[in-house]
């Protein structure tokens, strides 16, 4: 069953390699003989769900958690059950895809009021002229 990203993409299940290994976290003695964290790992690059422009958003906006191969790799653990750290990740791998999928809101450039700049100016003149009056006048009989 394919991880659904949005309605119009969704990651079949052969692109997605898990693997499990013993866990750090908690458990006690469990933790030495369960294999109980979760790696997931996703080939962005060789993805036939995603679009080239998709890919280069990912890798983009994703940057440290792709490596050089183009290798998404990320890892759960916090939970005793395999299961359900397999579900968690899941969850974790579609919500950064999704953010990483969301369209860049453009900045719209807006003109500054001639009113503001005139302001400005005429606070800034104000400021030359007080530092003007405070301006210790020099005395050139003193040489």
């Amino acid at each position: 069953m394919p991880i659904v990203i949005n309605g119009s993409t969704s990651i079949p299940d052969a692109e997605i390699r898990f693997s499990a290994t013993r866990s750090s976290g908690p458990g006690g003695q469990n933790v030495n003989k369960v294999n109980s964290r979760v790696v997931l790992e996703f080939d962005v690059q060789l993805s036939s769900a995603l679009t080239p422009y998709q890919k280069r958003r990912l890798v983009g906006s994703l940057g440290p958690r792709v490596n050089k191969q183009g290798i998404l790799r990320m890892q759960a653990q916090r939970h005793r059950s395999q299961v359900v750290n397999r579900e968690e990740l899941i969850e974790r791998f579609v919500e950064l895809l999704q953010k990483g999928l969301q369209p860049m809101k453009y900045r719209v450039p807006t003109r500054v009021p001639s009113r503001v700049r005139e302001k400005r100016l005429k606070e800034k003149k104000q400021r030359t002229q007080t530092k003007h009056i405070r301006k210790i006048p020099r005395n050139f009989d003193d040489t």
